[in-house]
């Protein structure tokens, strides 16, 4: 089992359903498809809470995101591929739009213009709808 921290932004996101997919950098061992993944706000402190049952890891491939001189998403590639759709990659990962996301990304990670982030995408089947505060 295998478990991720989020940002409480994305909370309902996951919980819901819309958010099915995190990027990270890449470690030694990340969840592998087929493996139980536990997904949490806040873990490592006394306000975790774990957001929705344990989901599924489906699949995960390698992206790179490149970032263009005014710090926006230029492009989006996993698995070698380009993403047809920035902006529907973004609602996938929580975002409003691709600008949103790199807000985020600049905000979170210092994310510089002309830069290229190589890490993972993590994906997962979305768990049943849960109208709790946590698991």
């Amino acid at each position: 089992m295998v478990a991720y921290s989020f940002k409480k932004q994305f909370a309902d996101p996951i919980r819901f359903g819309m958010k099915t997919q995190t990027i990270r950098s890449k470690r030694t061992r990340h969840a592998r498809p087929g493996e139980v993944l536990q997904l949490f706000t806040g873990m490592r402190t006394a306000h975790c809470l774990k957001i929705c049952e344990d989901v599924r890891c489906t699949e995960v491939t390698e992206i790179e995101i490149i970032f263009d001189a005014e710090g926006e998403i230029e492009s989006i590639w996993s698995d070698g591929s380009v993403m047809p759709d920035v902006d529907a990659f973004a609602v996938l990962d929580g975002f409003t739009d691709a600008s949103e996301m790199a807000a985020f990304w600049r905000k979170e990670n210092g994310t510089a213009p002309n830069s290229v982030f190589r890490g993972v995408l993590i994906e997962w089947a979305a768990p049943r709808a849960d109208l709790g505060e946590g698991v």
